[in-house]
């Protein structure tokens, strides 16, 4: 796994907490997946149900990822986690609606587990992925956007062989050029955390996805691994 998905030593000596599961899936089959938008809809019931006794604020998970943008000069509650920002929405909505199967696994696990889950189409990107500090030399297109911009130096970037971005700011937001979409063949989930249980939480959301995608994508699960 280390050959599609890594971090830079520099990152990881800046925050020797980070541990990640990654989880590469190929042989999708395209079409609907019968039965996941259930699951997802009573995922959310169950988190909601969650946040009415623990703020999303004193998620340990989400806590950790705040202190970690800060670490990198990120104001958190201006640049959100991608984890926050989704349990923030569901909270003020009541609902997150289905995008498609390979997302919406990715927001499912990403709600359960308190966890960010970044799903990238691997056939759209030029493994592997690292996870580094930029340069401010990087071009990012995010998703919805017409004009590409920069990472700002210092912050954490997921870069690929190619020199293309693939998230900015760890895990606030991915590039429209590596998400998967309806058509997507193969696909590798990240999930990643910082705090105290992270190893377990990571692990536990990994068997998730695996889960899921083998009930629901009928994929080949053809990698797994935990890192670092």
């Amino acid at each position: 796994m280390t050959a599609t998905f890594t971090y830079d030593q520099a990152v990881l000596e800046a925050f020797p907490a980070i541990r990640a599961a990654v989880v590469s899936i190929h042989g999708i089959e395209r079409g609907e997946a019968v039965g996941l938008l259930g699951e997802y809809r009573d995922a959310q019931l169950e988190t909601l149900n969650r946040l009415t006794a623990t703020p999303i604020a004193q998620v340990p998970s989400v806590g950790a990822w705040r202190r970690a943008f800060t670490q990198f000069g990120v104001k958190p509650t201006q640049y959100r986690s991608a984890v926050e920002a989704l349990l923030r929405r569901l909270s003020k909505t009541g609902d997150v609606p289905s995008i498609n199967p390979l997302v919406d696994i990715g927001n499912l696990v990403s709600i359960r587990h308190a966890l960010p889950v970044a799903v990238f189409d691997l056939d759209m990107v030029s493994p592997p992925i690292t996870v580094r500090f930029a340069t401010g030399e990087e071009v990012f297109r995010g998703i919805g956007t017409e004009t590409a911009d920069h990472p700002t130096p210092g912050e954490v970037v997921f870069v690929d062989s190619a020199g293309s971005v693939c998230a900015r700011r760890w895990c606030w937001r991915q590039s429209a050029d590596s998400a998967a979409g309806k058509s997507s063949t193969a696909a590798l989930f990240v999930t990643e955390g910082h705090h105290e249980s992270a190893a377990d939480d990571v692990q536990a959301a990994a068997n998730d996805i695996v889960d899921l995608a083998t009930s629901h994508l009928h994929g080949v699960v053809q990698e797994f691994e935990l890192l670092p």
